[in-house]
């Protein structure tokens, strides 16, 4: 397998200490948990989507373990401007703030409120089962450009997620260009359903969720190549990464880096297992390899 050389790198104009990088959601509630992952070997940590007002999120069941994946719906439950304490701490480290809202005004609103901690912004415009916010917004290019214009007014480098579940999801990743995104975080959960034949129903709470893990890679290796073609701005491929020939993979397609969520669940030292198989003193550059499968 192809490896790469180790140390310091910058995805997107935020310098981290690897290639890999915690996605939001996932043990991104607090302080503590986040530097964890940051001890674990993450290069860089996402936090828990933040917005404009404290959710709960929605009922029970939220979380289902699937044979090949994970189906959730959470419901974007945040203590919103309260999450501020939990970044008191943290000085220089690489700490990406997920951000979310329902128009480019809160959008803008929540950026403020962290504008001095946060290295940099990932706007959630894609989560599939929060109404009035997340992919009910990321569905229209010209809203996404604008919430991106709105963030980019904090002068800090912008990651703006985007949901698969669109006809083309270039259209939306060259509108996030357009807002000036400094890059294109592809992709968040794939909106899906399962049905417990023993109780007549739905097995999650909010009846439809967002599937995420190893069952969604190829989708997001699909949604990397497509964006990589269509955008000059850099990608980082999120959906399903779980071992380090699926990173050499998503950076053949495209990406300059990945974000990993599921897998944490089935293994919280992913990034350590993941760095110690990717990383080698005489690997290659990872600019070799970005993108190499369009040629």
């Amino acid at each position: 397998m192809i490896r790469l050389s180790q140390g310091p790198v910058k995805l997107a104009g935020v310098p981290v200490r690897n290639h890999l990088v915690l996605a939001a959601g996932v043990l991104g509630t607090c302080a503590s948990s986040l530097r964890r992952m940051l001890r674990q070997g993450a290069g860089a940590v996402v936090t828990k989507s933040i917005g404009p007002e404290p959710r709960y999120g929605h009922a029970g069941p939220c979380v289902v373990v699937l044979e090949d994946g994970i189906m959730n719906a959470m419901g974007l439950p945040n203590p919103s401007r309260e999450f501020v304490q939990e970044l008191s701490s943290f000085d220089g480290e690489p700490v990406i703030v997920s951000i979310f809202g329902g128009n480019p005004e809160e959008f803008h609103e929540v950026a403020g409120w962290f504008a001095e901690k946060a290295e940099a912004f990932e706007l959630n415009v894609s989560c599939p089962h929060a109404a009035g916010f997340g992919a009910q917004i990321g569905t229209n290019p010209d809203v996404v450009k604008a919430c991106t214009e709105a963030v980019k007014e904090w002068k800090k480098p912008v990651w703006v997620k985007l949901t698969p579940n669109v006809t083309d999801i270039t259209t939306i990743g060259r509108a996030a260009e357009e807002g000036g995104a400094d890059a294109i975080v592809a992709i968040n959960t794939v909106r899906a359903m399962r049905i417990s034949t023993g109780l007549k129903r739905p097995v999650l709470g909010n009846k439809y969720g967002g599937l995420s893990g190893k069952a969604i890679f190829p989708i997001a290796v699909r949604c990397v190549y497509e964006l990589y073609e269509a955008c000059s701005i850099p990608i980082i491929g999120c959906g399903g990464v779980s071992c380090a020939e699926d990173v050499i993979e998503m950076m053949m397609a495209g990406a300059v880096g990945v974000e990993i969520g599921s897998a944490v669940v089935q293994d919280p030292e992913i990034f350590r297992h993941i760095s110690e198989e990717l990383y080698a003193p005489d690997g290659i550059s990872s600019q070799e390899i970005v993108g190499c499968a369009h040629e």
